[in-house]
């Protein structure tokens, strides 16, 4: 039986993908334009280059949703956490690396594996017709030939060309006390939104904080990037007068506070729900370059978001995604032509473990058609099942709503918290999430296991 897989892309996605795929016995064409074609964003030609940061951020497996991530990738066999392990470098409980030394150690691993075959060429358009098992994972910057192509392939409009995104906070972490459920108007189901009041004073505190906030910059190779006028950063509409965001996505009309029904705020924030499990909920028209630091210290000011938990801050980025839980199925394949498998950034996931993750398990998934065997997805209780399960069906499909989505607690169902802890203490705040998260990542570890066994 034939078993050629071609990879179109040779980044954390795609070297993660070869990697799985050859180990399971495939041989493996990955194809990657460097140096042929150069991008605006990488500065070398090896294998898995880090363009951003140098850190996969948390390495905690029991607390923190991307430290899970990890350990499940690790157990699978993770080529980007291999050489992660050996180009560590000091970063507190983060997993930091040095950048070239790792990139060097993938290039070297995937070059050495005698069913890889590295050819440096670009691949223009859709790949050949014989080829019957391709996986693309080209990233945010794919070329604009491929993407014309994907667009003629699927009817789609556009590839979700976003250069805006808001921030998702975590359901539990918001106080009730304050905020409530309604529709404006009470359209829909009548409670189809959360929201947060504010009194005059309250808002215009906030606008001075968002004009005094700082924000990011642009990157030399995006600064030619426009913004869109129907997805404004909230702070550049706060520039047009202080009245533009009570009538835009602040505005209080249609919606009456249960907590204080006498009174009517002056300008209301509005949550809409963002996954299936109703655990994350985005901050609607809140699009944002605030700085990290700046986005949890000025949102946290509105009312009912004082201890909010952010699943992802918001971002102005050049981005290039798929509407995934549209044109994609459970394994990555795409409807319109299911020779294609897409796999990395441009499926919508976020973040280097995001993107390697999603390659691991697009070439489990390569391998398995290439040899004729089934293989199911990992269950939804682990980091990398209910991350796939977000960009193949879990998120609201068809609602035109779709963002790019870094690994969190929220992807994943929730666990039943014990009131009490070992000694017989009561758990509370803190201590209780604390608890509950670690049922979680310990479900987690035992289920990923067990898929592997399978």
């Amino acid at each position: 039986m034939k078993t050629d897989i071609h990879i179109i892309g040779a980044g954390l996605a795609g070297t993660e993908a070869a990697w799985a795929a050859a180990n399971a016995g495939c041989q493996v064409i990955l194809h990657e334009m460097r140096p042929v074609r150069k991008t605006e964003a990488h500065q070398t030609d090896g294998l898995a280059e880090l363009v951003c940061s140098n850190s996969f951020r948390s390495d905690d497996a029991l607390n923190n949703a991307v430290g899970l991530l990890h350990e499940e990738m690790r157990r699978c066999g993770s080529i980007i956490m291999e050489a992660a392990k050996h180009h560590r470098v000091p970063a507190g409980g983060a997993l930091a690396v040095d950048r070239e030394g790792f990139s060097q150690a993938v290039t070297a691993a995937i070059e050495k594996h005698p069913n890889i075959k590295i050819e440096r060429e670009e691949i223009v358009g859709l790949p050949p017709a014989d080829w019957n098992n391709v996986i693309v994972a080209t990233g945010p910057l794919t070329s604009p030939d491929l993407s014309a192509a994907i667009l003629e392939l699927t009817g789609e409009k556009n590839l979700a060309f976003f250069d805006a995104i808001a921030p998702i906070i975590q359901h539990d972490s918001i106080d009730m006390n304050k905020a409530w459920f309604q529709s404006r108007y009470d359209k829909g189901d009548g409670a189809d939104y959360i929201n947060c009041p504010m009194n005059e004073d309250q808002y215009n505190a906030f606008l001075d904080a968002l004009a005094s906030a700082p924000k990011t910059q642009f990157k030399q190779w995006e600064k030619d990037t426009p913004y869109f006028e129907g997805c404004l950063p909230i702070e550049v509409m706060a520039e047009r007068g202080r009245e533009t965001l009570r009538w835009g996505p602040m505005k209080p009309v249609g919606l009456t506070n249960p907590h204080n029904p006498d009174v009517k705020p002056h300008a209301i924030v509005q949550l809409r729900q963002d996954n299936k499990l109703a655990t994350l909920y985005n901050m609607v028209g809140f699009q944002t370059k605030l700085t990290y630091g700046a986005q949890q210290e000025v949102f946290r000011q509105i009312p009912g978001l004082e201890k909010a938990e952010f699943a992802r801050l918001g971002g102005i980025h050049r981005n290039t995604f798929l509407n995934s839980p549209v044109l994609l199925n459970e394994t990555l394949q795409l409807h319109a032509d299911p020779r294609l498998r897409f796999a990395g950034q441009i499926t919508g996931v976020e973040g280097y473990v995001e993107s390697a993750a999603c390659g691991l398990l697009c070439g489990l998934f390569a391998a398995a058609q290439a040899i004729g065997i089934s293989y199911n997805p990992p269950p939804k209780t682990t980091a990398m099942g209910s991350l796939l399960n977000h960009i193949t069906g879990g998120h609201l499909a068809g609602k035109n709503t779709f963002q790019p989505m870094n690994i969190n607690f929220g992807l994943m169902p929730t666990a039943e918290t014990p009131y009490y802890d070992e000694d017989g203490n009561r758990l509370r705040g803190k201590n209780k999430t604390r608890a509950r998260r670690q049922i979680i990542t310990r479900r987690a570890l035992k289920d990923i296991d067990s898929w592997q066994a399978k």
